[in-house]
């Protein structure tokens, strides 16, 4: 008589991460200034030049724009962690192939009622961690760019408008993304495959 299959794997959760202590700070950085960001915008005014939750908005906005440009700086200059090409596969017919490959063996995994086994080398997952640092950076920038060109007049037309249109825009993603990406986290987390530990600890050996 066969057995229901574990709806875990279980992996090392405690190994030597990957992620240097640099991007770790990076990491947790710019994640706080996206909660601060898409928090804040529930309940500022931009109408009112005063308001002091829009000040925090624009000023945290800055950070998370200089955040997620020394994260991608970072990216391409570490030594250790997921490769700049793997981020962003899109070019590479080969990087295509396998982000293609690794999808279908998660999507086998989850039809098994099975997480698949973390790995810190998945091109599925690095693409669409790419895919959100891309979109955070768009909303960063659009953001940055709508504090240096407004008038302090939100319905102002031109550039105004488009850098509003795409931050606004963008926050929506932003909000799915951060989301999932959470979600995906602590089930990984709970479920023994991965320990949260590996990317939120600031000490040099998380697993320490």
């Amino acid at each position: 008589m066969s057995q229901t299959p574990p709806l875990f794997y279980t992996t090392d959760a405690t190994q030597t991460p990957r992620h240097a202590i640099a991007t770790r700070v990076l990491h947790a950085g710019l994640a706080t200034a996206i909660v601060v960001q898409l928090g804040s915008s529930q309940f500022m005014n931009p109408d009112d030049g005063g308001d002091n939750i829009f000040r925090v908005h624009s000023y945290v906005g800055l950070a998370a724009f200089a955040l997620v440009l020394a994260f991608w700086v970072q990216t391409l200059l570490r030594q250790r962690g997921t490769p700049l090409g793997m981020l962003i596969p899109w070019f590479n017919g080969q990087r295509l192939g396998a982000v293609w490959s690794d999808f279908k063996a998660h999507l086998s995994a989850l039809t098994k009622r099975r997480l698949p086994v973390h790995d810190t080398h998945s091109p599925f997952a690095s693409a669409i961690h790419g895919l959100g640092l891309l979109l955070v950076t768009a909303m960063a920038a659009s953001g940055t760019l709508y504090y240096f060109v407004t008038t302090g007049d939100p319905d102002a037309g031109g550039l105004v408008k488009v850098a509003m249109t795409v931050h606004t825009t963008l926050a929506n993603l932003v909000w799915i993304y951060l989301i999932g990406h959470a979600a995906m986290g602590l089930i990984a987390h709970y479920g023994g495959t991965l320990s949260l530990r590996q990317m939120w600890s600031l000490r040099k050996h998380p697993g320490a």
